[in-house]
């Protein structure tokens, strides 16, 4: 199973890792973020807060997952990860913003974890992406839940910035 924390980015990382055969598991505290991840294919949704940490160790039988990926640049989020994590699991932060403090030694140490960072695509990822995107049959544009074109990009920005859509483009004329 894999736990991807939504935050703004993460919805493509579901769709992806649904259609690569992962069992995903969306944690956000938006519900319409949850639904939307839903829809993408995440199996199980999660609002994320107190109790998130055991909810997925039920879930996983007290195992852990064995992939966690941050979106959210939350530090609740990134702690998460690291606490739905397996022994000799993997953590992924992805994208900016946030600060974590957390305890290496129980939660990184101690379970042999292995902790990537990600900030941008290069274009031969970006290239290898879109080819497994048409080899797959997936449409990105199922992330996108709103349009508007370049003038309203004031608009665009502030309801994205509100937490509660999917991804907003900004169309050129």
């Amino acid at each position: 199973m894999l736990v991807v924390g939504l935050g703004p980015v993460g919805l493509g990382a579901v769709m992806l890792a649904a259609a690569r055969g992962a069992e995903v598991l969306g944690v956000d505290l938006k519900p319409e973020r949850l639904e939307h991840a839903r829809r993408v294919g995440a199996a199980h949704v999660l609002a994320a807060g107190d109790g998130a940490a055991a909810q997925i160790q039920a879930l996983t039988q007290g195992k852990g997952v064995e992939v966690a990926i941050d979106c959210s640049g939350s530090g609740a989020g990134r702690v998460l990860c690291l606490e739905a994590a397996r022994e000799w699991g993997r953590v992924v932060y992805v994208g900016e913003g946030g600060t974590v403090t957390f305890e290496p030694s129980p939660l990184l140490l101690h379970k042999q974890l292995t902790l990537h960072g990600s900030w941008v695509t290069g274009l031969r990822e970006m290239e290898r992406l879109l080819e497994l995107l048409a080899r797959k049959g997936l449409h990105p544009e199922a992330t996108v839940t709103h349009r508007f074109p370049l003038a309203q990009a004031d608009q665009a920005y502030r309801l994205f910035a509100g937490g509660t859509t999917g991804k907003v483009v900004i169309t050129l004329p």
